[in-house]
């Protein structure tokens, strides 16, 4: 039986409206219902039906379209459409299908609830068509009385809100683990706070305004109290960051975090939100200025989102302590040895000639530790760290090693003048007043290598450089001193490499007695020849071998070599003659330095009176007690003492004449200016000296007769030199000395 149009508005009254059908306490938000049909009656019906209806608190508005087409267009054009009462035949028998199809799988738009109406039930939809394009429900229009067509309203637009909430708190967790996850990469308190409350933003549309606060102590630098500080502000002012709440924010907003922070709990109000973050012992608040309430499905996910902040947070404390504990000095807060390397870096690259770094090294340091103790030595540091951190924040500081001390900053500030000015008064250290002096290691951006630690070295070397000089107490770097530094590397590699392939050797200069030309002696004098047979002079390689340390090895080493050469001479029937041998300072600071003298005579069986010493001035001055009680014990072995190089130095007549020491050697700067009448007083004082002091004098460096003749008339008593003979291996001086009997 064919339905007319009139009949299907005659059902769509049929039923009386019934009292429990839908009722809500009104809102003023609506429902957006689309209605689908090509016949303006049916839009008139069914919005009159539907008049004075409440769903969830909600009344309907109605929006129209009067084809497939249309319809299209307008979903396609409005997001806020909830519902479509959509007729199934239009301009052609599927077009209402076509806007499902078009709803479902172009615009993907899965949660508009859809309502199928026909007049011809002979068009309805498969029931697999229903299925796949989850179409909410399927009505011929002479079942749509009123009751049935409101509860259908009703029950779709449930089920809008149920898939609406669902979707909404998918994409709130996927916003929440996308926050975290952005979160997780920021390792700054700072940063992180400014993160968090930037994702705050991004999870809630109705934030206008917000502030990450914590207490000050441990995190903001001078804040030793318990009060609340802005870590991170969004919408307010970025001078209120790192200050007190009380003194930054309106009374209202401190009144509320403190209220949050002392009670433990979230705050929700309809302008704002207050949010408690605690774990451990780290403990937060966040303040949310909002211009609508939160709704309700925002809180769990909300509740998400901190429990993930939280612990982002106390990891950000964590690793900050990290952070600290590999880039931060513990004694003066200062950064340290590798963040004063990573600022290098960055200085090394930047565009600017203008800028400098320096190392600072404080003199005598070791002796302020051991003579007034380290507890001193801390303070004394700690009072030097907050003098350098005057230069103000244009300068990088940082404690690089024990007792030296970096800083980067512009050449024009920092100036070997301006840091030899820091140093000039006292440093206030427990109760000292402390004097101390520094040296000064400079290198300039244009000279930077490409690595910070390239500048590092290449500051150190300049400083080690300052250090041995006497006469500056600073230097800046220049390429020439690392090439220096490398040759010297390079020589001391190759000595250590001879030295123990036995390259090294022992020659021998004859030493005699000046009035009968006999040969008393003679001085060992270390040669080293190289794989390629060339000749490296002991003025280059003795500092050498000093400066690395490889001094002492050698210095045993020719200790034993002079005694097995005595015991040659003792086999070759020389038993009158004796060797020399010359000691270096690190040899006499090493504490079995007179018990190795000793033990080698003894392991060779020689003589001890034949084995001679010679020690220079500069050995007297490091540390003159220590030498004299040295001597003293070689000298009642009957080991000779000879103080080579006298007069070049500037030890005191006292400690001379406390020396147990058998002969002065005349150094041959005096000797050959021994024919001036305007210097030669020099030599003629030291023989006079020697003369009163009963001591054998010695004169080395003799080229001429000239030289011989002036020694004879002023009673030197013995000579070495090349006019004699000049230094010569151990069988060629067996030879010599067979030769001279």
């Amino acid at each position: 039986m064919q339905v007319t149009e009139r009949a299907e508005e005659e059902f769509l009254f049929s039923d009386d409206f019934y009292e429990d059908d839908v009722v809500d306490e009104k809102s003023e938000d609506t429902w957006k219902v689309l209605i689908v049909d090509d016949d303006p009656e049916i839009h008139s019906v069914t919005q009159l039906a539907l008049s004075d209806v409440l769903v969830l608190g909600r009344s309907l508005e109605y929006l129209h379209a009067y084809s497939g087409q249309d319809a299209c267009q307008l979903i396609e054009s409005r997001d806020d459409i909830v519902l479509v009462l959509l007729d199934v035949v239009m301009e052609t028998d599927d077009a209402g299908l076509n806007v499902v199809k078009y709803i479902r799988n172009e615009l993907k738009r899965q949660d508009i609830r859809i309502v199928l109406r026909t007049g011809q039930p002979g068009y309805a939809p498969e029931e697999s068509v229903i299925k796949d394009y989850d179409i909410n429900d399927y009505k011929t229009k002479t079942e749509l009385t009123r009751r049935k067509l409101v509860t259908t309203v009703y029950a779709a637009i449930r089920s809008y809100q149920q898939i609406h909430t669902i979707n909404q708190s998918q994409q709130g967790l996927e916003k929440v683990i996308g926050a975290t996850s952005e979160l997780l990469e920021l390792h700054n308190i700072t940063d992180y706070a400014h993160g968090v409350l930037e994702q705050f933003k991004s999870l809630l549309a109705n934030i206008t305004a917000s502030v990450f606060c914590a207490r000050g102590q441990g995190v903001i630098d001078g804040a030793d109290d318990l009060s609340l500080y802005v870590l991170a502000q969004s919408g307010l002012q970025a001078a209120i960051v790192n200050q007190k709440c009380s003194q930054v924010l309106d009374s209202d907003v401190t009144e509320a975090l403190n209220r949050c922070f002392t009670q433990k709990a979230h705050h929700f109000d309809d302008n704002y939100v207050s949010l408690y973050l605690a774990r451990g012992d780290f403990r937060t608040v966040v303040y949310l200025a909002i211009n609508e309430p939160m709704p309700e499905f925002a809180k769990p996910l909300l509740e998400v989102f901190l429990t993930n902040v939280v612990t982002g947070y106390e990891n950000v404390h964590l690793f900050q302590k990290l952070n600290n504990a590999a880039y931060k000095d513990w004694l003066t807060d200062l950064p340290n040895r590798l963040a004063f390397v990573n600022e290098l870096e960055y200085f090394s690259h930047i565009d600017q000639d203008d800028f400098v770094a320096v190392l600072i090294d404080i003199s005598q340091f070791s002796d302020i530790n051991d003579g007034l103790g380290q507890d001193i030595g801390n303070q004394l540091l700690k009072a030097v760290a907050a003098r350098l951190k005057g230069y103000g924040s244009t300068c990088k500081v940082a404690r690089v090693g024990s007792d030296v001390f970096g800083l980067i900053g512009l050449s024009s500030v920092l100036t070997p003048e301006r840091l030899s000015a820091t140093f000039i008064d006292p440093f206030s250290a427990g109760d000292q007043f402390l004097p101390i002096s520094a040296c000064f290691g400079f290198c300039r951006q244009g000279d930077a290598g490409g690595r910070g630690v390239e500048v590092l070295n290449q500051i150190n070397i300049a400083l080690n450089l300052a250090k041995k000089d006497r006469n500056v107490n600073y230097m800046y770097y220049a390429k020439e001193m690392e090439d220096q530094t490398l040759w010297r590397l390079g020589m001391i590699r190759q000595l250590r490499h001879d030295f123990k392939a036995n390259r090294l050797a022992l020659w021998y200069q004859p030493q005699l007695e000046l009035s009968s030309g006999r040969v008393i002696g003679a001085e060992a004098l270390l040669r080293w020849q190289t794989e390629d047979g060339q000749f490296i002079s002991p003025a280059v390689f003795v500092p050498l071998a000093e400066y690395s340390g490889l001094i002492i090895d050698i210095g045993d080493w020719v200790i034993n070599q002079a005694c097995n050469q005595i015991k040659v001479l003792e086999q070759n029937g020389f038993n009158d003659v004796g060797i020399s041998v010359n000691v270096s300072i690190p040899q006499f600071k090493r504490s079995n330095f007179v018990n190795s003298i000793i033990d080698a005579t003894k392991q060779h069986q020689v003589a001890s009176n034949k084995l001679e010493l010679e020690i220079t001035e500069n050995i007297l001055m490091d540390d003159p007690q220590v030498v004299i009680e040295s001597l003293t014990r070689l000298k009642q072995e009957q080991i000779s003492i000879a103080l080579d190089d006298f007069g070049t130095g500037y030890s005191s007549m006292n400690y001379l004449l406390q020396l147990p020491i058998d002969r002065l050697k005349v150094d041959r700067s005096f000797v050959q200016s021994i024919g001036d009448s305007e210097h030669s007083f020099i030599a003629e004082t030291i023989i006079s000296l020697g003369k009163q002091l009963d001591l054998k004098v010695i004169a080395e460096g003799i080229e001429d007769i000239e030289q011989q003749e002036h020694l004879i008339k002023h009673g030197c008593d013995e000579v070495q030199g090349f006019y004699y003979a000049k230094p010569m291996p151990s069988n060629e001086f067996i030879e010599y000395l067979k030769n001279k009997k």
